[in-house]
Formats: structure tokens, sequence, C-alpha cells
């Protein structure tokens, strides 16, 4: 089934992607990256080496913390999609024609969320050998070359059943026209049970594969979630997040920050200061966020953002009210543009939306501030990134 095996490794050391179909080897150096990393909370043990099955060592909290910051003529751009949703067939067990219409117009509804369903996983690839896999396009403008690629995922692993944490840490990737690699994490796991779920993101840097293989559909299989129904849902999806650096394109930072922070009745509220970002007069930009389990329809949410200067303003759109901005949606600037199979309307608890800052960046202001806060939803939150003029 594999052509090609990629292992993530640390940051700083080179990656290899090899073709046995072609017997060849490519090696390539991945462009730096910020030397700031993701840092245990307080009561946390320190990042240590990987466990004795390989897979890297797991945190219930993760601070956000700096993962990449360059600044570039260039941009931002992400390819996602979720990897489980409502069932409308009864692969194992029967479903009704009255449920398996009540989860077609759940796909396309507003107030839907995914206790409300049985969920079963999305596989796309008519490949035996994987239960769960589901496309999205990257769309990197002509001319640009990708300078930083992240992948992330995660999900619910205790729903009707129980996934084992073990292979949080692995997932395979194919790129436009190829076959499957298998991704490995290479940094901490965030992973914490809460409110009936057991949740956890991965990630890993996949720079040389997606500098290589461009534009187009990727396939993300064998994410590690869980099937079923209980008061929790089940959830589960995949952003990749590449920045690019083209000449006719504005001088922009171009920063990628990650952690993993749950939220709910309890604690209800998340501030993250994302470093230093001076902001120009005119400056404009945008900020993308990757969050599980956010419902549909459940309001009382807010995110906010600032430079430091000023009051913080609120965030939103029409695909993200500001009322309910995690809301199981993949769009980008209030329109679901992005090409993705499935490409429902309602991912049913998987979030990789695109904001519009410009309201956010008040001049002479020189920090990204970040705060976002649940009303009656339960939501975890897993990464941010920020493309935002250097100078106008």
């Amino acid at each position: 089934m594999r052509d090609c095996v990629v292992h993530a490794v640390r940051r700083g050391l080179l990656f290899a992607v090899t073709a046995t179909a072609t017997a060849t080897a490519v090696a390539v150096t991945p462009a730096p990256v910020s030397s700031a990393t993701a840092v245990a909370a307080p009561g946390v043990s320190e990042v240590a080496e990987d466990s004795a099955d390989g897979s890297p060592d797991e945190a219930a909290r993760i601070p956000f913390g700096e993962r990449y910051h360059a600044v570039q003529h260039g941009g931002i751009v992400r390819a996602a999609n979720s990897a489980i949703t409502c069932r409308t067939t009864g692969r194992f067990t029967p479903v009704t024609p009255s449920a398996a219409s009540a989860c077609e117009a759940a796909r396309d509804s507003a107030t839907a969320a995914n206790d409300q369903y049985d969920m079963f996983y999305t596989d796309l690839d008519e490949d035996p050998s994987t239960y769960n896999s589901t496309r999205g396009e990257l769309r990197v403008p002509a001319g640009g070359k990708v300078s930083y690629a992240r992948l992330y995922w995660g999900g619910n692993l205790r729903v009707g059943e129980q996934k084992p944490p073990e292979d949080n840490g692995r997932v395979l990737i194919a790129e436009p026209g190829g076959a499957y690699k298998e991704v490995l994490s290479d940094t901490l796991i965030g992973r914490r049970s809460a409110d009936g779920a057991d949740a956890y993101q991965a990630s890993a840097d996949i720079t040389p594969l997606v500098r290589f293989a461009g534009s187009g559909m990727y396939t993300v299989a064998q994410i590690n979630v869980a099937m079923g129904r209980t008061a929790a849902g089940a959830w589960g999806g995949w952003t990749m997040v590449v920045a690019y650096e083209r000449a006719e394109d504005p001088p922009r930072h171009l920063v990628v920050w990650d952690g993993f922070e749950a939220l709910d009745a309890e604690h209800p509220q998340v501030r993250a200061g994302l470093g230093k970002l001076p902001t120009p007069t005119g400056a404009e930009g945008t900020i993308g966020v990757v969050s599980y389990d956010g419902d549909s329809g459940a309001g009382g949410e807010s995110l906010t953002a600032g430079t430091g200067r000023g009051n913080a303003r609120s965030i939103g759109d029409r695909a993200n009210p500001a009322g309910d901005v995690m809301n199981s949606s993949i769009a980008d600037d209030g329109i679901n543009q992005i090409k993705r199979k499935p490409a429902y309307k309602n991912t049913l608890g998987y979030d990789s939306d695109i904001f519009d800052l410009r309201e956010a960046l008040v001049p002479g202001g020189d920090t990204m501030n970040v705060s976002y806060r649940t009303g009656r939803d339960s939501v975890w939150l897993g990464a941010f990134f920020v493309a935002v003029d250097a100078r106008r």
C-alpha cells in the first residue's frame, strides 16, 4: 500500500522521503523554525524522551507557545477536514430512514450537535486497511515556495468505544496523486479526560513532503477517533498549516502557535499572549483557529484579539458569528469555500477557521493577544496561526 514512509523527527534534524517505487531517496532540510516551543504547565512533567513504544509523551494541558515565526513576503494557507460524521447507513447496526434523513439534514444544519447522533468514521479512500480517511485541498499561490508545514490532528477517544491512546501519535497522509506515508508526532501530545470525553491533539512537521508535492488534494487517514453516541459526542479532524514565501506578496509576520487547552463551564476562558507582532498603520491580516468539539448553535462564546494597544476586538464572521465562533465549521473569512471531500457544512465537532483580523490590528501595538471564552459549550483549543502585514 505504501511506497514511502515519512517519519517526522525532532526539530533541526534532516528529513528524508524515500520512494521505493523509483529506488531513489530525496532528502530535504526543513526551513528554520522558532526556538520557542510549548512549555509544560506548572504541575505537569517536562517533556521527556519518547516512551518505550516510541510514542511521544502526553500532558493534560499545554499552554500556547510559538511554533514558527518568519517575517517574509508571503502568507499562510491551510487544508483541513473532519474525520467522523453522523451515520446514514447501517454498516453494523440498522439505521432507520428517519435517522438517516436527520443525519443528512444535520450535515447542513446551523444547530445540530454531535451528541445528538450515532457517529461513524468517514472513509473515502477505498482502502480496506484504513477505517477513516478524508481529503482537503491545499492552495499555495502560483510562484509560492513552501517555508514550513505542520499537520495537526486529534479527536475524542471515548464514545461508544475506547480507542487505544498508543495510536494518538500516528496518522497516514497521501499527497496529491501519491500513496500513504506514515507520519509520527514529533512533539508533546496534549491529552485530557474531562466532561465525559478523552480528548487529544498531536502534530508533526511535514515541510519536506508539502514542499515537494505542492498544491492539490491531500488525504489524511487513520486519525485515532472513537465512534458511537454519548453525551460528550464523537468528533475529530485534521488541519495542515502551511507558510509560504512569494516575492509579489507584501512582507508579513507568519506565525504559528499551538498548545492544548480545555474550556468548559468550570474553566470558561483562555488568554494567550502570542508574542511580539508590531502593528503598522493600515495593517491587514488574518488569524486561523483549530479547535475541537465546538457545537453549532450552542452560543455564549467569544473570541477576541488585540495588539496591546486599545481594547481587544471581537472576532467573527458570517460562517462563525461572534456569539457562536467555534461552531463546527471549516471556513475562510466567512465563506465555506475550502475544497474538501466530504464537504459537510456542519462538521459535527471540528473547527478550522480563518478570520479577518483588520479590526483588531490597532496601530502602534506590538503584541498579539487572543482570548477565547465559552459559555455552555465545551471546547478544546489546539492551534492559532496568523499572517499580518509587517509594514505598509
